[in-house]
């Protein structure tokens, strides 16, 4: 009776450590699985999002551009047939629809990931500092320390440049800040970024979380970037971001 007794007892301990392993099996599956789908859901959100960017950077650059430039050129004719007594008047709405035009341009470009490419990360940040700078501030500027390496992913440079576009978005919407200052940092692992605003800040405890934060948040995460906000009300806002050199992070 006992050895039957232990047979069966190691046999039900046999079972349930069996049962156990094949349970912790499944949930990390399912775990996964979950992690899998989230990351192709935020892949699939990028992506349209991009596309959506660049739609609306061509509809700008072909559409309204090419009306305002209708409208410069048309102006420029009329100047030519009116009186002195208005020309000075005129010549003001006609250099506010000159440097509407450049604006346009200037916003379309940095919406189409492909003229990002093109001219560069670092290039494509000054110019969005240019950009905002006629908008907003008395400084916009970008500090750049130790030498240049380049996304080898250059999906993850423009996945970078957006998360600071919407940094940049958020502080002309809400700072009131008369500064913004971007530094880049690169060392041989790691490209560190500093994004930082001299603005009213806000209380990071009750401040509602928005779609642009979420947006940061979760654009970093993809590409194992490392993501810090902070701010403090009269204080200003700062991103720092820690983006790994040897990051093979992929997605479609």
């Amino acid at each position: 009776m006992i050895v039957i007794l232990v047979i069966i007892t190691s046999l039900v301990i046999l079972f349930f450590i069996v049962f156990q392993k094949r349970k912790n099996k499944l949930l990390l599956d399912k775990i996964k699985q979950q992690q899998a789908f989230d990351a192709e859901l935020s892949n699939a959100q990028t992506e349209i999002q991009e596309q959506t960017l660049k739609n609306i950077g061509w509809e700008l650059h072909d559409n309204v551009g090419q009306m305002l430039a209708a409208a410069s050129m048309q102006m420029n004719i009329l100047k030519t047939m009116i009186g002195d007594d208005i020309k000075e008047n005129f010549s003001e709405a006609a250099s506010t629809v000159k440097e509407s035009l450049k604006e346009v341009r200037m916003l379309s470009r940095s919406l189409n990931n492909e003229v990002i490419l093109n001219i560069g990360f670092e290039q494509s940040i000054e110019n969005e500092l240019n950009r905002l700078k006629k908008m907003k501030f008395s400084t916009a500027k970008l500090l750049v320390k130790g030498e240049i390496i380049p996304f080898e992913n250059k999906k993850h440079e423009i996945i970078v440049f957006r998360i600071l576009q919407e940094f940049f978005s958020n502080t002309v919407k809400y700072s009131e800040a008369k500064n913004l200052i971007v530094k880049l940092d690169y060392s041989n692992d790691y490209l560190n970024i500093i994004a930082s605003d001299d603005g009213k800040g806000f209380d990071m405890d009750s401040v509602k979380k928005g779609s642009g934060l979420l947006n940061m948040k979760s654009r970093a995460e993809l590409i194992n970037t490392t993501y810090h906000l902070t701010s403090k009300v009269g204080e200003g806002t700062k991103l720092e971001l820690k983006y790994p050199f040897n990051n093979k992070t992929e997605f479609s």
